[in-house]
């Protein structure tokens, strides 16, 4: 049977941030709710000039060469930031890429889920295509309100995932475990631009579906948590993934119960300092482990993704040999590093001056924008995307 997975990973996130303890002391609250009891340390701040789909083609050009793009034959983009109720972000990215027009494009909505939507529908295309190379993206870009509860767990960003035959990074394993149940924990109304959200229920339902599909998981293979080096979670905030691992931990021996925490800490790394991504925090999680952890080839990794509404599935892959050559490290450590760090009254004005609904045109100021792809404006009421 083909080995199918993750062959490269990228990722994206605006060069600003908000610092959560400036944050926390504005909001008349103790810095420590935040930094401990939610486990955030920074949280990216999303200027106009990006959205999902620049976002995503700023990810997904570190790991796409000229040649790569002409053989990619699908594009599937899981969001819950969409910018159009018909035409997928997928097809405004390929195009942007310049990605052949024999590629099939579309978008895929479940949450925080559809990023891993996406991967188990690549996975499964190439299967059957073992020729044949899928971007997925995950973009998002959390929004809650200012002065709201969910303010602390904003944030935004985009992750770009190639799946291939014989992958660099991961190889799936094809069993899965997965759970839908009709739950209203978290939702957007097509009315708001911020999302509504039972957070104290919501941390429940996570909770109690991560129990359901690792249970089921289980029964389907045999395995044990002795069968796995690491666990990757979707981290909405960090101390969410931390509560669904410890649900667990007792079935390990303590030594394991040492190297799976120490593992969760390396995965939490990256998430802590850009906050929220929705579709792309399980696999900004896989990134931040792969980074900062200390796996190393033929070990296997579980997976958590979850979203609200609520869908969750468990999954598992065994990392490969050569894993550190799917990703450019010192690029990725070089963007979190070099991020302009905002004060709380700047990150509320660039909060305040995302595009508007009402269609009109607007030109956005876009003279120090430094990404390689951006937004314009607007005209006519469709967006202007710009490459530099």
């Amino acid at each position: 049977m083909t080995v199918v997975g993750i062959d490269k990973i990228g990722f994206y996130t605006p060069g600003m941030y908000v610092d959560m303890a400036e944050l926390a002391s504005a909001r008349g609250e103790d810095p420590n709710k935040y930094l401990i009891g939610i486990g955030q340390s920074k949280q990216a701040v999303i200027p106009p000039t990006q959205d999902v789909v620049t976002m995503a083609a700023n990810a997904a050009e570190q790991i796409l060469t000229p040649a790569l793009k002409a053989e990619i034959g699908m594009v599937l983009f899981g969001t819950e930031s969409g910018i159009d109720n018909s035409k997928a972000a997928a097809v405004y990215l390929a195009h942007l890429l310049d990605l052949p027009q024999n590629t099939r494009a579309i978008e895929l909505k479940q949450a925080c889920y559809g990023a891993t939507a996406g991967l188990q529908l690549a996975a499964d295309y190439v299967r059957v295509h073992p020729q044949g190379k899928v971007l997925v993206i995950g973009a998002d870009i959390a929004r809650y309100g200012l002065r709201t509860a969910g303010e602390v767990t904003q944030g935004g960003g985009a992750i770009a995932m190639l799946v291939t035959a014989d992958p660099t990074i991961l190889a799936l394993d094809d069993v899965s475990s997965y759970h839908t149940a009709d739950v209203m924990d978290f939702w957007r109304p097509t009315y708001r631009t911020e999302a509504l959200v039972d957070g104290k229920y919501s941390t429940n339902v996570y909770l109690n579906f991560f129990k359901t599909v690792w249970a089921d998981y289980q029964q389907q293979t045999q395995r044990s948590i002795k069968d796995f080096a690491a666990f990757a979670f979707h981290l909405p905030f960090t101390k969410m993934g931390r509560k669904g691992l410890r649900q667990i931990l007792p079935e390990a021996t303590p030594e394991q119960q040492t190297t799976l925490t120490a593992a969760f800490e390396a995965s939490q790394e990256d998430n802590r300092n850009v906050g929220n991504l929705y579709t792309g925090s399980l696999y900004l999680s896989l990134l931040s482990l792969l980074r900062h952890g200390q796996l190393i080839g033929n070990e296997r990794i579980g997976f958590f993704s979850y979203g609200s509404g609520a869908e969750g599935e468990f999954f598992s892959g065994v990392l490969q040999p050569n894993f550190r050559d799917g990703f450019v490290e010192e690029r990725l450590a070089q963007q979190l590093a070099d991020r302009q760090r905002v004060s709380v009254a700047e990150y509320e004005q660039i909060y305040a001056a995302q595009l508007s609904n009402d269609g009109r045109d607007v030109q956005l100021a876009v003279g120090a924008e430094q990404a390689t792809y951006y937004l314009a404006g607007r005209q006519h009421e469709q967006r202007q995307y710009r490459k530099q």
